[in-house]
């Protein structure tokens, strides 16, 4: 099954990437993707870049290489509120895709799986969080089942993270697990990257293993269309429109 899409892609500026913006779109376009997620690292993780960074991705061409670029984050989950590291308003008028997780050092220790689990579906509620990252961590223990559940009920996307299996040692089992309960539930996946280096956009075969081992459909999977993309945002930004009118 080939994508449309990678949603989750770090440049230069995570600190730990080591790709430019301009080479992580020359790859995607001879892979043949017909969009790309810029979500460099929120702001509590060591290194990341300044919030005025996510504000001036408006710099960005929509377009590059004939690729639709999307301007995002990878947020770090704070607390139990479901808080992330990246403010209101550069989420609502900046950005176009919130993707968010827990990471070590950015202020939220691994915990027992009640308050992981607590915290992640907090987070699947937060109305400016689009897709959650790398749920099958081993390092956050979580009730699979309830996050899929709630992930369902909010209409939000659980990632298959390609690179879990290389920098998340445990993790092929969790992971194996999201994916089954994901078929069970008919939720959505997104299957990304999580590329660090250009080379490595768009590769995902692992994590797809995992999906259509599972049994998951293509009408499950985020990211097998563009359009689907378009038209999840869309429904989004007419979701928190409420919230916005509120404040």
């Amino acid at each position: 099954m080939k994508l449309e899409a990678d949603l989750h892609i770090h440049t230069t500026a995570s600190g730990h990437g080591y790709s430019t913006i301009k080479e992580i779109a020359d790859i995607a376009s001879e892979k043949g993707l017909k969009m790309i997620a810029i979500t460099d690292h929120g702001l509590k993780m060591p290194g990341a870049p300044h919030w005025y960074y996510f504000t001036n991705l408006i710099s960005l061409p929509r377009v590059m290489q004939g690729v639709e670029v999307l301007r995002g984050v990878e947020a770090n989950i704070l607390d139990l509120e479901g808080n992330v590291d990246m403010p209101e308003i550069v989420m609502s008028d900046y950005l176009d895709i919130v993707l968010a997780g827990f990471h070590d050092e950015t202020g939220y220790s691994g915990r027992g799986v009640e308050e992981n689990t607590q915290a992640m579906v907090a987070a699947i509620k937060n109305p400016y969080v689009h897709i959650i990252v790398h749920p099958g961590n081993p390092r956050f223990p979580i009730d699979v089942e309830q996050v899929v559940l709630a992930a369902k009920q909010y209409n939000k996307a659980i990632e298959l993270n390609n690179s879990s299996f290389v920098v998340r040692p445990g993790s092929q089992s969790l992971c194996s697990q999201f994916a089954k309960a994901a078929k069970k539930h008919n939720a959505l996946v997104s299957i990304n990257s999580d590329a660090h280096i250009c080379y490595n956009v768009g590769e995902n075969a692992k994590a797809m293993d995992l999906a259509l081992d599972a049994g998951i459909r293509n009408s499950q999977i985020l990211n097998s269309s563009s359009r689907k993309i378009d038209e999840y945002l869309s429904w989004h930004r007419q979701q928190i429109k409420p919230v916005l009118q509120a404040q």
